[in-house]
């Protein structure tokens, strides 16, 4: 009688656990998911700044402000590449670099992508 309830018991205990790595999968693909809309927004807030900056820019012949905006979308260019890499399905990550995410998202990468529009 009691190996039948240490057996119920054990049974109880890995329902349960499937059930919390169901729950963790589900949460890690929501933060996954809130991370990159929170990409998304940051990168589309980047490119509005700097559409207003060169509406609002009234003196465009100085070649300081010429030589900064090269740099600026310099930067974005290569971040706006990543990105895209991204989203085609590849690493952009230091760990798994131009490898396949099979559909996965990366949290590695992510906050890589999170990091570079800071």
């Amino acid at each position: 009688m009691k190996d039948r309830n240490f057996l119920d018991t054990v049974m109880e205990f890995e329902q349960q656990l499937e059930l919390l790595q169901q729950q963790y999968n589900d949460l890690k693909k929501y933060v996954a998911h809130m991370v990159e809309d929170h990409q998304a927004i940051q990168t589309e807030n980047l490119h509005l700044r700097r559409r207003l900056e060169e509406l609002l820019s009234t003196d465009s012949t100085e070649e300081s402000s010429n030589e900064e905006k090269v740099s600026l979308l310099d930067i974005g260019e290569g971040y706006d590449n990543l990105a895209r890499l991204y989203q085609e399905g590849f690493h952009v990550c230091h760990v798994h670099f131009g490898g396949s995410r099979k559909g996965e998202d990366c949290l590695f990468c992510l906050s890589f992508l999170n990091k570079q529009n800071a």
